[in-house]
């Protein structure tokens, strides 16, 4: 399904893939403090993951995959 954008947040929907990443990105960076909702995430491919990592956008909802869930909710070094 992959991703659902609306004017302040995006949803990650169903199997998210690689070529996902570069949108999801650039849309990040065109919409400062927006949120991305995992709830309806099934599986993510690793190149998204690095985008979310990389930007650390708020984070709304839980992927089913308790191992995603402590990988996003893990706070980034400073």
């Amino acid at each position: 399904m992959g991703i659902r954008y609306l004017k302040k947040s995006a949803t990650l929907q169903g199997q998210v893939s690689a070529e996902d990443a570069e949108p999801l990105l650039e849309w990040l960076k065109s919409h400062p403090g927006s949120a991305v909702n995992v709830t309806r995430c099934q599986q993510m491919h690793t190149a998204v993951l690095q985008v979310l990592l990389a930007l650390r956008p708020r984070i709304t909802g839980q992927p089913a995959d308790p191992w995603l869930q402590a990988v996003l909710a893990t706070p980034q070094p400073t």
